[in-house]
């Protein structure tokens, strides 16, 4: 699983002006099965994004095609983490540690 972390490097106003891209890109990934949870950090400085199911080189394509990245408003910060306990509603995210 990854945490993707989004920190703004533009002012909000630019951000705002891509925001409707940036959802659209979203619910791609949403619809793809890749996103498990996204949203805004507080204070709104970025964002933070659950995904799963992909390798890390398709997590960093994914995060490049990202329109804030696209045009320079957002650096990410990719963590790769296993999910090894979870709320239930969460089981099938588990993962086992690598042998």
């Amino acid at each position: 699983m990854f945490v993707l972390e989004l920190t703004y490097t533009a002012p909000v106003e630019r951000v705002d002006a891509l925001l409707d891209a940036h959802v659209e890109w979203l619910d791609a990934q949403y619809a793809a099965g890749v996103f498990v949870a996204s949203g805004r950090k507080n204070p709104r400085d970025g964002g933070v994004i659950l995904a799963a199911g992909v390798d890390r080189g398709t997590i960093e394509k994914i995060a490049a095609a990202d329109p804030f990245a696209v045009e320079g408003v957002c650096a990410y910060r990719i963590t790769e983490f296993y999910a090894t306990k979870t709320a239930t509603e969460l089981a099938s995210y588990r993962e086992q540690l690598p042998s």
